[in-house]
């Protein structure tokens, strides 16, 4: 996690994403080109193109510095409080509550405003 990922991207990371791409296209093609191959065999060349193509994208500049993303939120989501499961049901509760209050409000306020409609033109509500 302290490795430093270089300054700036360069034509050869270019190329190492594209290679990425290319494997991937390459595996989703093999997918529907061997079709005399049983399908489980076909979900496997996929996957493992999919693997290759990742470990190639990750060598280049944009992907370290996704990985170096992926490391740092995994060390920020590690510093996270998560509530406990009275409090998970307590705040449940309210939200329920506040559905049903304000629920039964704009029902109110719609059934008062259809009857001053009502009253005032004739019509509606």
């Amino acid at each position: 996690m302290t490795d430093q990922v270089q300054e700036n991207a360069t034509a050869l990371d270019a190329l190492k994403l594209a290679a990425g791409v290319v494997i991937l296209a390459a595996g989703i093609a093999g997918f529907y080109w061997l079709v005399d191959l049983p399908i489980w065999l076909r979900w496997i060349i996929v996957l493992a193109a999919l693997i290759a193509g990742a470990l190639v994208s990750l060598q280049s500049y944009q992907g370290k510095s996704f990985w170096q993303f992926v490391q740092s939120s995994r060390v920020e989501l590690r510093k996270v409080v998560w509530p406990s499961t009275q409090e998970t049901w307590q705040v449940t509760l309210v939200v329920f509550v506040m559905i049903i209050v304000l629920g039964l409000f704009f029902w109110g306020v719609d059934t008062l405003l259809g009857f001053l409609t009502k009253w005032l033109t004739g019509r509606g509500g």
